[in-house]
């Protein structure tokens, strides 16, 4: 891989043979289009074009990288989640699509015109505080983070995307929030058991460990937020929490000791357990 091949295409099909999985040609255009500075709708009409040599190297440089294991978002530096396009780092997790469904549940107990005051926990890279956001301008979103670099990445999106009215504060889950009560509390947290052989494969290699795995049943984080949501939420406020698939029952007995009601599991789009929600008890 080191002789520069006759065009794109050429350099493309060789590069697809070089990455696993059947995402591997998508992931060649990816990388390629990153170097290149291009759009994907260039690469049809350009195909035949040569590569400069100097691109040429510095694809190679991130196919051997991706071919190592690490995540194409990573390699990219940015993932797009929901309307939003987001910086993402090594710092925080990368978003996945199947987390819009949290923000789609959201969106559906926050009218439109209606000013109400939500939290996003453990907010990484901002992606759900910040969608909440895009989507709900007149909604107060506070969005925490123990991770400062992971604080500074969700900051840089919010100015990445206009969204300067989220305000982030750094803190283990409710620790920066004492004294604060919200209309919806929100949250995608570690749910991964510790001694999951998962952690060990794929991109969640590469990760940090302490946004996918609690506790040698996954639950530990998910645990400590049910139980401190009854104090930072109003009358009639919602906890919504995304989880593994195999967890629904085991949240949902957790939701019920903690007095929530109308509590209910929704299913992702493969029909999988994905987020469970919950009511206090009361009237706004």
């Amino acid at each position: 891989m080191t002789a520069a091949p006759r065009d794109l295409r050429q350099l493309l099909a060789d590069a697809a043979t070089a990455l696993p999985g059947v995402e591997g040609r998508h992931e060649a255009e990816l990388l390629l289009l990153h170097v290149l500075g291009k759009p994907r709708s260039w690469l049809f009409s350009h195909a035949t074009d040569p590569v400069e040599t100097g691109d040429v190297a510095a694809f190679h440089a991130l196919l051997a990288r991706r071919v190592a294991g690490e995540p194409v978002a990573y390699l990219l530096g940015h993932r797009g989640f929901w309307t939003l396009d987001l910086a993402v780092s090594p710092a925080t997790l990368i978003p996945r699509p199947e987390t819009e469904l949290l923000v789609e549940l959201a969106l559906a107990r926050l009218p439109v015109d209606t000013a109400l005051a939500v939290a996003d926990l453990g907010t990484g890279s901002g992606a759900i505080a910040l969608a909440l956001a895009s989507e709900r301008p007149q909604v107060d979103v506070t969005a925490t983070d123990l991770s400062t670099a992971a604080l500074d990445m969700a900051r840089g999106n919010a100015a990445r995307n206009g969204l300067a009215r989220v305000r982030f504060v750094q803190g283990a889950w409710f620790a920066p929030l004492q004294g604060m009560r919200f209309d919806l509390i929100a949250s995608n947290p570690p749910y991964i058991a510790s001694n999951d052989p998962h952690l060990q494969q794929g991109d969640l290699r590469h990760e940090p460990a302490t946004a996918l795995a609690s506790g040698i049943d996954g639950l530990d984080d998910i645990r400590l937020i049910v139980a401190g949501a009854g104090a930072h939420l109003l009358p009639g406020g919602w906890l919504l929490i995304e989880h593994g698939w195999d967890q629904g029952a085991a949240i949902r007995t957790l939701f019920e000791h903690a007095g929530f009601e109308q509590v209910h599991t929704e299913r992702d789009l493969e029909q999988r357990d994905r987020v469970t929600r919950g009511c206090l008890p009361g009237v706004r």
